[in-house]
């Protein structure tokens, strides 16, 4: 077999492939076997058709087709090799002959990863948030602790702001009550906003036994999106009663005896949490500059493949469960239908320079993925799934996907190296040390990792196709 590279972009190869026709063998010998066992000939037994016999009664094409069917993903798949190519998708093959008992020519346009040329990385400064907690930061978190230990008592008098209702709701559209439409015992704080638009104005000011009707869209369920006209009766009113702010309070809602370690505690969670969100923010920050400084063509099939598939899963998984469509989902949003796909697009042209710069990096800093980080990145995996650990790992294996889970483990170890390379100081102008804040960043290494390869999955899929036809 010779093989022939001819480069049509960046992107993109012309594989030009000729194979004598003596290398065909295996691939008819089992094509005349296969054929043998589908046909019957009169006078021979199954599976002991001579190839003469076969040639005449059903044409010397048909095996030649169906030897060339087998034989191609192997020729191809040598021709990657041969030339050492990193080929994304499948190939685009064309047969340009085939002469039987002479030559098989063919040739295959493949998208392939981009060269990339990774630049000093270690002058990247970016700033982030300061971390800064106010008392009124403290007071809030407090105050919010406060608001779970709240008790509740009937109350003989209209309702009001913060109460508690119990209430039974009816909707209807069109006149007809819905089949899932009905709920009773209903409890609802007055102003939380959790429940139809327009209830907090229907239920304030009715005591126990009264009722009102009120028009709101419905946000899911049959009918969700559209107006219906919805009746709530209120069978009970109730009024929260917050505990006070003492040493009892803390004794109650913490592990501590004093109000002043409860908000000492406080404070100590609220830094811990901002640190993360600047352990975060410095990860994306430090991408993007990476980013701006490395040339990264687009493999134009990789990227619509990668828009189709953002928009699918939008539709169908997240849309889906929220009982919206796409044009209700845009109308929320505010946007036009163009609006969207242009920033869909520029979404995925982002997650696919992201995968293919920290795969780079990846080899060029040798770095190597594992059991240990392997299973703690399973288990985050798991957790943001909502499947067990033992569960996700099942549906892996099955999957064929370890492969792409140690890829985002080793895309997010490539970033935290830029990133310790990077400067980061916060608002302050103080240099921000993230080895002081070893838990979040690790957190935020993992969340990273996932982004970029979840942003960019079509080339991991890609990637495991490299050896079909």
């Amino acid at each position: 077999m010779k093989s022939a590279v001819e480069t049509l972009n960046p992107t993109r190869v012309r594989l030009t492939v000729e194979v004598p026709f003596e290398e065909l063998k295996d691939s008819l010998d089992a094509a005349y076997k296969k054929i043998n066992q589908q046909v019957t000939v009169k006078g021979f037994r199954k599976g002991k058709i001579p190839a003469r016999v076969i040639d005449q009664r059903f044409g010397r094409g048909a095996v030649l087709e169906e030897a060339v069917n087998d034989a191609l993903p192997k020729f191809y798949t040598e021709a990657v090799n041969e030339a050492e190519l990193n080929v994304l998708g499948q190939p685009d093959v064309d047969i340009t002959e085939l002469k039987d008992n002479e030559t098989l020519n063919f040739t295959a346009e493949v998208d392939i990863r981009p060269t990339i040329e990774i630049p000093d990385y270690s002058g990247i400064e970016v700033e982030v948030d300061a971390v800064e907690i106010a008392d009124e930061d403290v007071d809030k978190a407090v105050e919010e602790l406060r608001e779970r230990f709240a008790s509740t008592s009937p109350v003989e008098r209209p309702a009001e702001d913060g109460d508690v209702v119990t209430i039974d709701l009816e909707a209807k559209v069109d006149g007809e009550v819905l089949e899932d439409g009905v709920a009773s015992g209903v409890s609802y704080t007055i102003g939380s906003g959790e429940l139809l638009e327009g209830i907090d104005d229907a239920v304030k000011g009715l005591e126990a036994g009264g009722e009102a009707t009120f028009t709101s869209e419905l946000k899911g369920g049959s009918a969700a999106g559209k107006e219906s006209e919805v009746t709530v009766k209120v069978t009970q009113v109730a009024k929260r009663e917050l505990p006070e702010l003492d040493d009892d309070f803390a004794q109650l809602a913490s592990e501590f005896d004093t109000l002043d370690e409860l908000k000492a505690d406080s404070r100590k969670r609220l830094e811990t949490a901002r640190q993360f969100d600047q352990a975060t923010q410095a990860q994306e920050r430090v991408l993007e500059k990476l980013l701006e400084l490395v040339e990264v063509p687009v493999p134009e099939k990789l990227l619509e493949d990668e828009v189709r598939t953002r928009k699918h899963n939008l539709e169908h998984h997240q849309l889906g469960q929220m009982g919206l469509d796409l044009a209700k989902y845009l109308e929320i949003q505010g946007k036009t239908e163009e609006e969207f796909d242009a920033e869909t697009r520029e979404q995925a042209v982002k997650g696919i320079k992201t995968q293919f710069v920290l795969d780079e990096l990846v080899n060029k800093e040798k770095l190597n993925v594992n059991q240990e980080e392997l299973t703690e990145h399973l288990m985050r995996r798991a957790q943001s799934s909502g499947m067990s650990p033992d569960q996700f790992a099942q549906a892996v294996v099955e999957g064929g996907q370890v492969p792409m889970l140690v890829g985002e483990v080793a895309r997010g170890k490539a970033l935290a190296v830029v990133v310790e390379a990077a400067t980061v100081k916060d608002t302050n102008g103080e240099v921000v040390d993230l080895d002081d804040e070893d838990e979040a960043a690790d957190s935020v290494e993992g969340e990273q990792a996932e982004a970029a390869a979840d942003a960019s999955a079509e080339a991991d899929k890609a990637d495991g196709e490299k050896s079909d036809a």
